[in-house]
């Protein structure tokens, strides 16, 4: 990706493609974009605006707007046992809301039996320079893999997307 508005309309397009039950584990270090992603994601499924890292809060919810699947974005971090994952009791909007998950990678995939690990690096972020940069640098580069996991992605293209 050449910059944070491609990054978006990745999401976006992905976002139009997804439905209630659908689980995305994003992965990447601090200031990679997954809140960005996220942002682009929820335009794609038309939830409310102002979508912002629940780091502090931990799970953001943001309903629909067109009738379509509400958006549930977690930020499990901090989070430092199974138990405090069962604990946001994730499994109660599964099925109606498109659930994404900071961090989350090896901690919510017994959730359900398909989802999408959607990695994203950003090169700039290993260097010293980077000390200055932050999430919102609309033209540092950020590299985005997608990995579809179960029966729900068998037979999805989602190379086209990136």
């Amino acid at each position: 990706m050449a910059s944070v508005e491609e990054l978006q309309r990745v999401a976006e397009g992905l976002g139009r493609r997804l439905a209630g039950g659908d689980l995305l584990i994003l992965t990447g270090g601090l200031g990679a974009g997954k809140t960005t992603f996220t942002q682009g994601l929820g335009r794609g499924l038309g939830v409310r605006e102002g979508i912002i890292s629940p780091t502090f809060v931990l799970v953001r919810n943001h309903p629909s707007l067109i009738n379509g699947p509400g958006l549930v974005h977690v930020d499990a971090y901090r989070l430092e046992s199974d138990a405090e994952i069962d604990d946001l009791d994730l499994e109660s909007t599964l099925d109606s809301s498109v659930t994404v998950v900071e961090w989350g990678a090896g901690r919510v995939e017994h959730l359900t039996d398909s989802w999408l690990h959607i990695t994203l690096v950003r090169p700039a972020l290993a260097s010293p320079a980077s000390a200055s940069l932050t999430d919102d640098d609309d033209d540092e580069p950020r590299h985005l893999r997608i990995d579809a996991y179960g029966p729900r992605w068998a037979d999805s293209n989602l190379g086209a997307l990136v």
